[in-house]
């Protein structure tokens, strides 16, 4: 872009990502965040959007700065006023001049990219979900394939994004590292907090389900499932936690949902949307069946809480994550990731009339903190960046 290069920075390991908002990628960013941090490292946070989209609190110490609001003109270009963003962008860097810069999930990673070129410092990528399950519009195809290939390293989670990258992105494996999401114990608690006592009654089965992109997660083949079942288990409750009808750019599918639930009289009495929850580890504790029906997924967060906390999981098969974190009929229960609203019942209707089954699926689910447990994970993320810090 024409500007004078600078010297190395000793300055701070940057973590980019559009915003704080409910989800895995935010809930890994603070992470990482900190981890570093523990690691003796300065790290600089930089959001698109600011505090008023936060749900994660901070970790202490942490020195966040938010891009400043684009002017009216520049809205009003759209996708013309692209390079002015860019160049926006590349000021900014250049004033708090990292010694290396992660993008997580796939805009800001791509604008990174674009904006660092030239620039002393490496810049890592790490998508968060499986890529093909959810293309970006044509322009970020294109500028992904042109960027990718030049970034320093990739975090990936599953084995399968990391061939997709690999065979369509033309980035070489040996900048692709491994870092499956880790799980903490315990989990953390903030507000907002709802207690389970008060919405299921005293005495019923709760069935839970977690978060925030209903189609992503298919909560509306769950729910055609529940309501096919519903009938014949009538002490069964469903809730599903993190659907918030304010969210931007998922606010006509949680409207849909909420639809769907509107419209069937037995759905209104026994399906609960509190909403978003910052106490979900006591909702994991009042659970008798976890659900996982989403059509794709990076590496879901919410099937590991789920787990941990010792909760019988039913879990889809989707792309990717739930084959590489459930043992089949040992730890958890999968179905096959296109199974349609009767399979979705008929498995799930196995597991409701199976008590013993529930139960031991439950206790075996707990040994997944071993696997991705924080300090094994830890350390594979601190490796993969070890070579390109200064």
């Amino acid at each position: 872009m024409g500007d004078p290069l600078l010297p190395p920075s000793p300055g701070p390991v940057l973590l980019y990502i559009d915003a704080l908002k409910a989800g895995g990628a935010e809930r890994i960013t603070l992470q990482w965040a900190q981890w570093l941090q523990q690691a003796g490292l300065p790290v600089l946070l930089l959001t698109r959007h600011g505090p008023e989209r936060d749900f994660y609190p901070l970790p202490a110490g942490l020195d966040r700065r938010v891009e400043l609001p684009e002017p009216r003109w520049l809205k009003a270009l759209g996708w013309w006023g692209f390079p002015w963003r860019l160049l926006r962008l590349r000021r900014l860097l250049r004033q708090l001049r990292p010694c290396l810069a992660l993008g997580i999930t796939t805009l800001p990673a791509i604008k990174l990219l674009l904006v660092s070129a030239g620039l002393p410092w490496a810049v890592v990528v790490s998508e968060r979900n499986y890529p093909p399950a959810k293309p970006p519009a044509l322009p970020w195809r294109w500028l992904r394939r042109l960027t990718y290939p030049r970034a320093a390293a990739h975090l990936v989670q599953t084995r399968r994004t990391l061939a997709w990258l690999a065979t369509t992105q033309a980035v070489p494996e040996s900048r692709c590292h491994l870092v499956p999401n880790p799980i903490g114990w315990p989990l953390a608690d903030f507000p907002p907090r709802i207690d389970p006592d008060t919405l299921i009654p005293a005495g019923a089965s709760l069935m839970l389900a977690v978060g925030t992109k209903p189609h992503q997660k298919g909560f509306d083949r769950l729910l055609a499932a529940f309501a096919r079942l519903a009938p014949r288990h009538p002490s069964w409750h469903l809730v599903i936690l993190g659907l918030d009808p304010a969210s931007g750019s998922h606010r006509r599918a949680v409207a849909e949902l909420v639809a769907q639930w509107q419209a069937d009289p037995l759905l209104r009495q026994r399906v609960h949307l509190p909403g978003p929850v910052g106490n979900v580890a006591d909702w994991y504790g009042a659970c008798d069946l976890f659900v996982l029906s989403s059509r794709y997924e990076g590496f879901p967060n919410v099937l590991l809480e789920a787990m941990v906390s010792g909760c019988a999981c039913l879990a889809s098969a989707c792309p990717t994550g739930p084959e590489e974190i459930v043992r089949h009929g040992q730890d958890g229960w999968l179905v096959p990731a296109q199974a349609d609203a009767a399979l979705l019942e008929r498995e799930l209707e196995r597991l409701i009339d199976d008590p013993p089954l529930r139960r031991r699926l439950g206790s075996e689910a707990r040994a997944v903190r071993q696997r991705y447990g924080e300090a094994t994970v830890r350390e594979q993320f601190l490796d993969a960046l070890q070579p390109l810090l200064p």
